[in-house]
Formats: structure tokens, C-alpha cells, sequence
């Protein structure tokens, strides 16, 4: 995963959560949440597997 789909990704994510607090919904934005954490965990995999990581 390259740092532009990863970014892409966790903004998505990040505007989910927000929405979801925006509108007042705490499912939407746990949602988020946890779609963030899934984004930053899958990067910190790939990376790892790349050898990359330090």
C-alpha cells in the first residue's frame, strides 16, 4: 500500500467518524474508528512484510 492510498484511505475513515458525530449517530463513528484502526493496522503489515519498517 503506497502513502497516497493510505492516506486516502484514513481521510475517508476520518470523515466517517466525523459525520458520524456530526449527525449524531455513535455507531457511524464507531464505524470509523474502527475502520481507521483497520487502515493503519493492514499499512503496519504490509509494511512490515516489505521489510521497510525500521
Amino acid at each position: 500500500m503506497n502513502l497516497i492510498v493510505f492516506w486516502a484511505l484514513s481521510l475517508v475513515c476520518i470523515g466517517v467518524e466525523t459525520l458520524g458525530l456530526v449527525i449524531g449517530r455513535q455507531d457511524v463513528h464507531y464505524a470509523g474508528a474502527l475502520a481507521t484502526a483497520g487502515v493503519v493496522a493492514v499499512h503496519l503489515i504490509l509494511t512490515r512484510a516489505e521489510g521497510r519498517h525500521e
